[in-house]
């Protein structure tokens, strides 16, 4: 399946919200849809499951209009919005009938993602006797007892220990291995990194950059590189010596004090084979020798304009 925005336009009075923005997302490969607060993310979301019309521009599944496709969307807002004093059960039971579940398949639906949460004891307690943590479990519980077809997950692990976070990876790992279509926004880049194969930077209403996140990442200058040694037996000055009496320090621009050892940036990126060749020959006790990319906060403090 692939979900489609093409040319979206989308104005609240006279604030014009989102500018002629396209993107996609395809089964079994997650999107980050990223953004400073007010890029225009949740109109997007919400344009994307029919919540409201765009002023222009098409959404399609398939290349059908979504609202003739049948899919089914399952929506996990920043806003929480179960109830705190309802029985697990009944409260997910009920969703799943809004949904279109009959009475008993939303029951066992819903008693089958309580057990995949760790929450099984909790099921006929109300909410309100949980942990914010274990509440944002069974929030994710109400948003895919429904089996949906596309999965928008807007800040999920918001509140989530690491323990809790691991299971969502693992659930969020399989929505993208049983080939969902997985939009997932958050401004925390690191677990973005680890699920998204794609991203798309919304700022001030824009696409600013989009595609997929690999590539973006190796379209950045390759000239430097990470250096990291097995002890204290390195510094600056060895290496150099290292380099020097291989004939390759010439190719070498600077060399600095990087996490746990050194980044050396290089006057031709081509040449990073000669600079690996030649201290592997060394005495130097070689641990890392990887090109350092752009991380994903790099990239977004660089498009979106603003750290996080």
């Amino acid at each position: 399946m692939k979900l489609e925005l093409q040319n979206i336009t989308k104005s609240f009075g006279e604030k014009e919200v989102l500018k002629n923005i396209s993107l996609s997302a395809e089964s079994g490969c997650a999107l980050g849809l990223l953004g400073r607060n007010g890029a225009g993310k949740t109109t997007t979301i919400r344009i994307a499951m029919g919540v409201f019309p765009a002023d222009s521009g098409s959404v399609s599944l398939d290349g059908r209009r979504v609202s003739d496709s049948g899919a089914a969307f399952g929506y996990l807002p920043e806003e929480r919005g179960l109830y705190p004093k309802k029985s697990i059960l009944s409260q997910l039971s009920y969703l799943g009938q809004l949904r279109g579940m009959r009475s008993a398949d939303a029951r066992q639906a819903a008693i089958r993602w309580v057990e995949r949460v760790g929450l099984s004891e909790y099921l006929n307690k109300p909410l309100s006797t949980l942990s914010k943590g274990n509440q944002q479990k069974i929030q994710l519980a109400s948003t895919l007892l429904h089996n949906p077809d596309i999965v928008i997950l807007d800040e999920p692990f918001s509140g989530l220990d690491p323990v809790n976070a691991q299971l969502l990876k693992e659930i969020v790992s399989d929505l993208v291995k049983n080939q969902k279509i997985v939009i997932f926004s958050s401004h925390q880049m690191g677990y973005v990194e680890e699920f998204c194969e794609n991203i798309a930077i919304l700022n001030q209403g824009n696409i600013v950059l989009s595609g997929n996140l690999r590539e973006i990442k190796h379209s950045y200058p390759r000239n430097r590189i990470y250096l990291e040694t097995d002890g204290s037996s390195a510094n600056p000055e060895t290496i150099r010596q290292v380099l020097d009496q291989a004939g390759v320090l010439g190719l070498v621009v600077q060399i600095l004090p990087f996490r746990s050892g050194y980044a050396l940036t290089l006057s031709d990126a081509q040449q990073s084979r000669l600079i690996l060749k030649a201290l592997a020959d060394s005495v130097l006790p070689i641990e890392k020798f990887e090109v350092i990319e752009p991380t994903l906060e790099q990239i977004f403090v660089e498009k979106a304009g603003e750290t996080i």
